[in-house]
């Protein structure tokens, strides 16, 4: 900027410097006379700097270069001047059909919207610029390298393997139909379903396609309806029958609870064994009584041969001896073979008794197959075991005998509409079961008396 500014003012200190501006002119009448003014205090600059001048030679060179599109002290005479030689020939001009007695005037819009600079527009760098450029050429020279090693990258290989399927008459998929074919079938722009006009394999590299939910993200956590209708028991002018059979329905709820509780504390409860003087006799005694030496027992016969102890040394056989122990051991493992034989030879007479046996087993792993199929549907109505707590079912809202109303108005609100829709999602095994946070208190609360109370006091 500084540079070209700085030659624009040497063009113009030039003699042959023509200015649009008759201000320019070098009177120096105009000029004023500058303050003399102390400018190494940088508050002086802006104050005292008079740049009036360089503002109007720089307005004037771009008047130039809007206008004559450069200083036209640089620009050749043939570019500013031209000869007239007279009207030009009524043949040569082109015929235009226009109204008797009008000429043919461009509309103002247009004179507007026509550029009047003959400045060239900027050069956009952008258009001469590749992205990732260096990563592009990077990657080519890497291809290249692994080309003359005999390498080839893994798109060339699906694409070798693409072609050899279908060399080979192999069912390929059908390539879309081009955009520009008139033989393509017609599109609907209203309809709900767009179809897929690009290649499958191009859609499955790029990750366009969407992936395929699985079917088990499809089923419900739980079979149990979103609202449970209570039953005719608990109606506000219930049945007899049916609000004694609501009863017995939370009698057997708390009939279990009780006898849970009592389970807890049998299995918590502490044995206390009382001690005894005999008892405690002998855990003082306990350790103080020696016992004598106990003489070993002779055995049977009296060998004098044989010798008990560490110090027993084993006889070596006699080569008679090694020969009976070997042909025993034949005679052990023939006996054992004809065993086997005949075992299975008995076995071809056990074909009634082994049928019945297999027949029996298959009907036993039926019958389990069915319980356990059995148990998992049981288990698809029952809440789940999803966090650190246990669903516990809330209690019935039940009504006695004496509290029923006869009608709506004598109806009291019971219940939480809130809390039974928190209680149905917990059961329904979308959100874990909660329970409520416990407020602890960061610091200690402090009681003061005030003045006012302590006067009224």
């Amino acid at each position: 900027m500084a540079a070209a500014r700085k030659h624009k003012r040497m063009a113009a200190s030039q003699p042959g410097f023509l200015s649009f501006n008759s201000g320019l002119d070098g009177n120096s009448s105009d000029i004023k006379r500058r303050k003399r003014v102390n400018k190494n205090k940088k508050k002086n600059w802006n104050k005292y700097s008079d740049i009036q001048d360089v503002e109007e030679f720089l307005d004037d060179v771009r008047l130039q270069e809007k206008a004559a599109g450069g200083l036209i002290a640089e620009k050749p005479d043939a570019s500013l001047f031209f000869v007239d030689t007279g009207e030009k020939n009524k043949e040569t001009q082109p015929q235009t059909t226009v109204k008797k007695g009008k000429r043919s005037k461009p509309l103002r819009i247009d004179l507007i919207l026509q550029p009047d600079s003959r400045i060239p527009a900027p050069k956009n760098v952008l258009a001469f610029q590749q992205p990732n450029a260096k990563k592009q050429r990077r990657m080519a020279e890497k291809a290249a390298r692994l080309a003359a090693m005999g390498v080839l990258p893994r798109r060339e290989k699906l694409l070798q393997l693409r072609r050899a399927a279908a060399a080979s008459g192999l069912p390929v998929k059908e390539t879309p139909v081009a955009n520009n074919n008139p033989a393509r079938a017609f599109y609907d722009l209203w309809s709900a379903g767009t179809p897929e006009t690009a290649d499958p394999y191009y859609l499955e590299q790029t990750k366009k396609k969407l992936v395929k939910r699985p079917d088990r993200l499809n089923e419900k956590p739980s079979v149990l309806p979103a609202i449970e209708v209570v039953g005719p028991g608990g109606s506000y002018n219930p049945d007899f029958f049916s609000h004694q059979d609501l009863l017995r329905e939370a009698h057997e709820v708390e009939v279990k609870k009780l006898k849970a509780e009592e389970r807890l504390a049998r299995q918590l409860a502490v044995k206390e064994d009382i001690a005894t003087e005999e008892s405690s006799f002998k855990e003082q005694v306990e350790g103080l009584i020696e016992e004598g030496d106990v003489e070993p027992e002779e055995p049977e016969g009296g060998s004098e041969d044989t010798v008990i102890g560490p110090t027993a040394t084993q006889e070596k056989k006699t080569e008679k001896q090694r020969r009976k122990e070997k042909a025993q051991r034949i005679k052990e493992l023939r006996r054992k073979a004809e065993r086997q034989m005949i075992d299975k030879q008995q076995q071809l007479f056990q074909l009634r008794s082994i049928r019945a046996n297999l027949k029996t087993q298959e009907q036993r792993t039926k019958q389990r197959q069915a319980q356990r199929k059995a148990n998992q549907e049981a288990q698809k109505s029952m809440p789940r075991r999803l966090g650190r707590l246990k669903f516990q079912a809330p209690d019935l809202d039940v009504q006695l005998s004496h509290e029923l109303a006869g009608s709506l108005r004598g109806l009291k609100p019971e219940g939480s509409i809130l809390k039974d829709r928190f209680m149905s999602l917990q059961k329904r095994n979308l959100i874990e079961p909660r329970e409520r946070a416990k407020f602890k208190r960061k610091y200690k609360v402090k009681y003061t008396e005030k003045r006012a109370f302590r006067e009224i006091v």
